[in-house]
């Protein structure tokens, strides 16, 4: 609630029960929210990083070290760490790793930024000089980076995201798998990773995962008489239902006697029985049918050898039509010879306790499947979110084609480069430039940490040895500084510049808050009272 007006009659412009928090109240409390949450995830970062175990209100438990999934399911009530969890997504969505960094720099912008207000530094300065030292950062990134995307560097590539995770005792043969999935599906220099389905099945260690040549769908036949096996399969992709419709509106049919009711049900039949008739007439022999398929129409299906599939998801669809050449057609009449795919092999197959289909001996499928496996549910589900940032990372290397070292290297050479940048700027600038280049260094620093090194030492080498090569970094397994590019740590440029940008942007964004309006019973709300007196006040996230 606020009120204006002098004596004593307040007039009210807010509702009963709302809270604000104005200038260096609200900037604190919003500072310390994303700094609290940058804190949560900060461990999970480096090989040597910790799992998380989140538990739901359901009682279902997520084990991993990967930060967009630990955002996204803890519960976060506030509204400014809310917006460091979109630049997790964001990050998530653009390359598929990275998270975990781009939260920890956004939350160490706003400790560093935080020093600069109590300075009496005005935070639209702070946020220009972000906005300056970002955009020069993107500058040096293209300096320190270089040109691969040959097949020895995409295995680095897709080994140093799945190091550290629950992945890593087998990176390499899932490396392996990884990179010819992603080499599969290119098209024209671009990848689009849903092509790439995962199937996730739990029994067996990962050592057994594989890579399957087409498409794998989670569903059996829909009739045990159908043929279990098809080769040379020509493949029908019908999004039309085949059954009889029911009516969109209301109707009342009147019979009179027993025949009029038999030649319904016979007309009935006939139309059910035409639409088959048309799928045999194609020359399928088997069908995937995004739609139902009456009992009585898998009868004639069966009868005549057909291998078919109901209500199959959109996505598989898609993939089956770009790994057999299938097109789908929404109208039983338009199917003809020319619409339907090829596979060499369509087999059903039952591993662990999953039924699957597979397609498989396609010409040149620009769809495949992978099949993961792990000891237990929670093992399994570890491996895919690191096969999935691989896959992320795989791809972005295919398309840009530039990678940087790890091991924190790129952030060191951006901050030794932005310090120098910031000597030749005048003004306040200079002050937020610099902290923007001290911030990046919070990368090697908790990698320092995490794997239990002397981060201040850490930090001394590895400025140090930058002065002769913008490629060391830190190999927190020897403990000490290396080349990381012969050390076959690199990751994509991609992920670098997309953690810097997102996380700055979202920094300056919160930096020019300065007045928090928060209406109470919306659940939308983080409960606010008595934070505006308390220093370093944090209303509660979860």
């Amino acid at each position: 609630m606020a009120q204006l007006g002098g004596g004593n009659q307040p007039i009210l412009i807010f509702p009963e029960g709302t809270d604000r928090l104005l200038g260096r109240d609200a900037q604190r409390v919003n500072i310390t929210a994303g700094k609290l949450l940058a804190e949560t995830v900060r461990t999970t970062l480096g090989p040597k990083g910790m799992d998380k175990m989140l538990v739901d209100s359901l009682g279902d438990i997520v084990v991993t070290n990967d930060g967009v999934t630990i955002l996204k399911e803890m519960d976060i009530e506030h509204p400014a760490a809310k917006m460091l969890v979109e630049v997790a997504k964001t990050q998530e969505d653009e390359v598929g790793d990275g998270t975990t960094t781009a939260v920890i720099i956004a939350g160490e912008l706003l400790k560093k930024a935080e020093g600069l207000l109590d300075q009496d530094i005005h935070p639209t300065v702070v946020a220009n000089g972000y906005r300056q030292a970002a955009e020069k950062a993107q500058e040096l990134l293209n300096l320190i980076s270089f040109d691969a995307d040959d097949r020895d560097t995409l295995m680095k590539v897709a080994m140093t995201a799945m190091t550290g995770k629950g992945s890593e005792a087998a990176r390499e043969p899932l490396a392996e798998l990884v990179v010819d999935a992603v080499r599969q599906v290119e098209e024209d220099g671009e990848v689009d990773t849903d092509n790439i389905n995962i199937q996730r099945i739990s029994g067996e260690s990962v050592n057994e995962s594989m890579i399957v040549n087409g498409v794998v769908v989670d569903k059996s036949r829909t009739d045990p008489g159908m043929p279990k096996q098809i080769e040379d399969a020509k493949i029908a992709l019908v999004k039309y239902p085949i059954e009889v419709k029911d009516l969109e509106t209301d109707a009342k049919i009147s019979l009179t006697d027993p025949a009029q009711m038999q030649a319904f049900i016979e007309n009935e039949e006939q139309m059910i029985k035409d639409m088959v008739d048309k799928i045999i007439a194609s020359g399928a022999n088997v069908l995937f049918c995004q739609k139902g398929i009456d009992d009585l129409a898998q009868h004639y299906l069966t009868r005549n050898g057909i291998y078919a599939i109901r209500r199959v998801k959109k996505s598989d669809m898609n993939r089956i039509e770009k790994a057999t050449g299938a097109k789908v057609v929404t109208n039983l009449d338009d199917l003809k010879p020319e619409d339907l795919g090829e596979a060499g092999l369509v087999y059903e197959k039952k591993i662990f306790d999953e039924v699957l289909t597979f397609i498989e001996d396609c010409r040149d499928p620009k769809a495949v499947s992978l099949i993961l496996r792990g000891s237990t549910k929670h093992v399994a589900e570890e491996i895919e979110r690191a096969v999935e940032d691989a896959i992320g990372v795989v791809a972005s290397t295919v398309e840009d084609k530039k990678v940087v070292a790890g091991g924190g290297a790129p952030e060191i050479a951006i901050s030794k480069g932005l310090k120098e940048y910031a000597d030749t700027i005048s003004g306040r600038e200079q002050l937020a430039v610099a902290a923007f280049a001290e911030a990046l260094e919070i990368v090697p620093k908790t990698l320092a940490e995490n794997a239990g090194l002397d981060s201040i030492d850490a930090l001394v080498d590895l400025r140090a040895a930058h002065e002769k090569s913008f490629y060391i970094g830190l190999d927190v397994f020897a403990g000490d500084v290396v080349d990381m590019y012969q050390a076959g740590v690199v990751e994509p440029q991609r992920v670098k510049k997309q953690a810097i940008q997102s996380a700055a942007e979202a920094t300056e964004m919160i930096l020019r808050i300065d007045d928090v309006i928060a209406t109470k019973g919306t659940g939308a709300a983080p409960d606010m009272e008595g934070m505006g007196g308390m220093p370093g006040g944090m209303p509660p996230m979860m």
